[in-house]
């Protein structure tokens, strides 16, 4: 699939590419609206309804992946009540094995998240994911998330990279496609992000279900 002595680097997306995406579709399609529901006394229907068309209006911009916005937006705290959900956030069983092949190659692995910093810290507490990473990013700390161009020179300005030797994973094919036209040469799709629904489609990049893939690629190496 790749040419691993030509990678250098690999950026990886949080949600539904190392963790299971379960977590944040229960939390935002679920669990929100619940509580959207008990706090203005409205049906849990009317509350799906609601928070689905504030979600729709800021899609694909920084305020869709704040959790300051929406605490805001809704008058609860966002915070406090994904910390009582914790327990459901949880590492797709081929991710681990997957990093440590990178980190036994020496190719430099660099968590990249659209995801608010506070979110960011709840799950790498919850998860230890951290310890098998080399360099940890939330969007907002450069003002852009990846939908933007500008995120991404932002970024290299930061965390200097070779676009040309770097992979980035995601289960957003949308993202992958701005990746690629920033320069980054190797980009990949995650088929499986929530593992309690249907594989979705890639239509112009490559993608898998399964991190063993790669993982035994890079073992193989001589």
């Amino acid at each position: 699939m790749f040419d691993w002595n030509n990678v250098d680097t690999v950026l990886l997306d949080m949600d539904g590419t190392l963790l299971d995406l379960r977590f944040d579709n229960q939390f935002w399609l679920e669990q929100l609206p619940v509580a959207i529901a008990r706090k203005n006394n409205i049906s849990i229907e009317v509350a799906k309804t609601k928070i689905t068309s504030q979600y729709n209006a800021v899609k694909g911009t920084l305020d869709w992946y704040c959790i300051d916005y929406w605490s805001k937006q809704t008058g609860i705290d966002i915070r406090q009540l994904k910390r009582s959900n914790a327990k459901n956030i949880s590492i797709r069983i081929d991710v681990i094995a997957f990093l440590i092949a990178l980190q036994e190659r020496n190719i430099e692995r660099v968590l990249l998240t659209n995801a608010h910093p506070d979110s960011l810290s709840l799950k790498m507490e919850q998860t230890g994911l951290d310890q098998h990473l080399d360099h940890l990013y939330s969007t907002h700390q450069f003002g852009h998330c990846k939908e933007s161009l500008t995120l991404w020179q932002r970024l290299q300005a930061h965390h200097p990279f070779n676009p040309e030797r770097t992979l980035f994973i995601d289960d957003n094919e949308d993202l992958l496609l701005v990746a690629r036209q920033f320069g980054i040469r190797h980009v990949l799709g995650i088929k499986n992000p929530d593992s309690t629904k249907p594989m979705q489609l890639f239509n112009d990049c490559l993608s898998i279900d399964d991190y063993g893939i790669l993982t035994k690629q890079l073992t193989e190496i001589e």
